[in-house]
């Protein structure tokens, strides 16, 4: 395989340990070190590959090697070793290849370490596969045990399971349909992101972002706002329910998101949407008070329903960010409901799969807040749906 081979192992052990020391996105760091090692796009595929199968697989990885080394193993040793038993468990690339190369890009004195662990796993990886079903849980799928323990009480173990091999399937990229620009008849999906990006006529978005837009169900002529809008998605969806016609305006806190949110609905043609930056949580601009005619809230959540998509979520997510997220969640709610006009509505939605933060959220503001009622909401759960997880919910005023 040559010098391409060991500077895709090496790229993706330089991507785990920048993971490791708080880089968050993944596909993210395929770009950065993609480029910084000039791989090709066969490449830079196998480096997503070993990447994400590593972080989707990181609890049963270090299992595996614990079973053939004992003792401790310093980071970027470990990770290393996580990279070869990827290519030689999961990813089943030919022995030769995934030891020879991973060896190479290890650092000289371990270089015999590796290269001695790596072909033990190779001889036994069939024994190691067949004993799968003797591996807990959590650790077979690779997920935290606290969210194992709670998804087991809240959907019982069996549906807990299923939901954990969803997560472990990567993921297809989902494109929807621009009303604003339709593909012609007979025009089949596009092969790649880059082309229907470039063909103006699908966008690339997760399956289950279509729920709450439509929920809302905007209509020509309404002043909507689209409060946290980036990357345009929901903001896209909602203007092709409305021809075009009406009012959309996108707020979101990160002003450096607005750049790419504008790109997304230029591309996409739609004309009815305006861009601010905003941060909700406080109080409202004051020209936005019982304005609109709809809210659509998607508010920062866990991102348990889409672990498929962001791989890197369940290794960051810890009981307390739920907690802090919830009353985030309140803050942004309590907010955003103040522009919404009388017998108007809003639409509360998440990525989430968790009650705390999906309907336990709006049943206790519409108890506590008062003049909203709630009414039709719909939680998406993959092992029931078969599409990414998701909530929403319609809050209309009173």
């Amino acid at each position: 395989m040559g010098k391409g081979g060991k500077n895709v192992r090496r790229a993706a052990v330089s991507a785990l340990r920048a993971w490791s020391k708080g880089h968050v996105y993944a596909d993210s760091l395929v770009e950065r070190h993609s480029e910084r090692n000039h791989l090709s796009s066969a490449d830079r595929g196998l480096l997503k590959a070993i990447l994400l199968g590593v972080l989707r697989n990181r609890s049963l990885l270090d299992y595996w090697i614990g079973l053939i080394r004992k003792g401790k193993l310093d980071p970027e040793t470990r990770d290393v070793l996580r990279v070869g038993f990827c290519q030689l468990l999961i990813l089943r690339i030919p022995d030769h290849a995934a030891i020879y190369e991973t060896v190479e890009c290890a650092r000289a004195p371990v270089r015999g370490l590796i290269n001695a662990v790596l072909r033990k796993a190779a001889h036994s990886r069939m024994r190691m596969l067949r004993e799968l079903g003797d591996v807990e849980l959590p650790t077979r799928y690779s997920h935290p045990h606290w969210l194992w323990k709670r998804w087991k009480k809240l959907f019982g173990e069996k549906n807990g399971e299923a939901l954990m091999d969803w997560n472990n399937v990567p993921a297809e990229p989902f494109f929807r349909a621009n009303l604003l620009n339709p593909p012609p008849p007979g025009m089949s999906q596009p092969a790649t992101v880059e082309e229907a990006i470039h063909s103006g006529h699908y966008y690339v978005t997760d399956p289950s972002t279509s729920h709450a837009a439509e929920l809302l169900a905007p209509k020509s002529g309404e002043l909507i706002l689209d409060a946290c809008s980036a990357p345009g998605g929901k903001a896209i969806h909602m203007a092709g329910l409305m021809g075009n016609g009406g009012r959309i305006i996108c707020t979101d806190s990160n002003e450096k998101r607005l750049s790419r949110l504008r790109e997304n609905l230029d591309r996409c043609g739609v004309e009815n949407a305006e861009v601010e930056v905003c941060e909700w949580g406080g109080d409202p601009p004051q020209k936005w008070l019982e304005a609109f005619d709809g809210v659509l809230l998607d508010v920062p959540c866990s991102n348990t329903g889409v672990f498929r998509r962001r791989v890197d979520v369940r290794w960051r997510l810890q009981k307390v960010d739920l907690d802090e997220l919830v009353v985030l969640q309140r803050r942004i709610l309590e907010s955003a409901a103040k522009c919404v006009k009388p017998g108007g509505r809003l639409v509360y939605s998440t990525c989430s799969i968790d009650p705390e933060e999906n309907i336990e959220q709006v049943q206790r503001f519409v108890k506590e807040v008062g003049g909203f009622e709630l009414g039709e909401s719909k939680q998406i759960l993959p092992f029931v749906d078969e599409t990414d997880g998701a909530f929403a919910a319609i809050l209309r005023r009173v």
